[in-house]
């Protein structure tokens, strides 16, 4: 499986599968069944998507690359950092989406790169590692969780998050000072 699908495979694995965003799917349409890490059994469609994903609304493979393929054709972006650590949260569209809009709890497959404010350094950028990320907003920084939702997909959205809703006194490595204010520019790929 191409690293880039690797969103499609672990929603798949949770019996969530990207889906189609509108129709439903005939008998004549399904052609496998299984069960997800809780025992449900889920019946997957000819196009690859459950039942699940398409009743949350999921994006097909196919419009995933179609967003991936925009993103990346814009290329990774100048990050502009702040000259004063933030005291609040600022998030700023530098280009509007036009697809689903994310939501609390989402799954998110993203472009990003991150810049310390003191340092104005790259800290950490899914661009030099070759492929977009993958996360769970109820699994990461607050910035991240609060900053995002909202975002559409196929948007770039710059957040400067504040030390204390990033990693706070204890940040995850030597490159991110303690209390940092960090700003991300994140480009939205797909969520679900």
């Amino acid at each position: 499986m191409s690293t880039r699908f690797r969103f499609l495979g672990v929603l798949g694995a949770l019996g969530l599968v990207l889906a189609l965003v509108a129709g439903s799917c005939s008998d004549d349409d399904k052609v496998d069944s299984g069960s997800d890490s809780k025992g449900t059994t889920t019946t997957t469609a000819a196009d690859g998507q459950t039942e699940e994903a398409k009743k949350r609304g999921c994006p097909t493979a196919e419009e995933v690359q179609t967003t991936l393929t925009e993103v990346e054709g814009r290329g990774e972006p100048q990050v502009t950092v702040p000259p004063a650590p933030a005291t609040e949260l600022k998030t700023t569209d530098l280009v509007a989406g036009t697809g689903p809009a994310v939501a609390e709890h989402n799954q998110v497959y993203v472009h990003y790169t991150g810049v310390g404010q003191s340092s104005g350094k790259t800290f950490d950028s899914s661009w030099t590692k070759g492929e977009p990320a993958e996360f769970n907003l109820d699994q990461v920084i607050p910035g991240w969780s609060e900053g995002l939702v909202g975002m559409k997909v196929g948007g770039r959205r710059e957040i400067v998050i504040p030390g204390e809703q990033a990693y706070g006194a204890q940040p995850p490595s030597a490159d991110i000072a303690a209390n940092e204010t960090l700003v991300f520019v994140v480009d939205m790929i797909a969520t679900c």
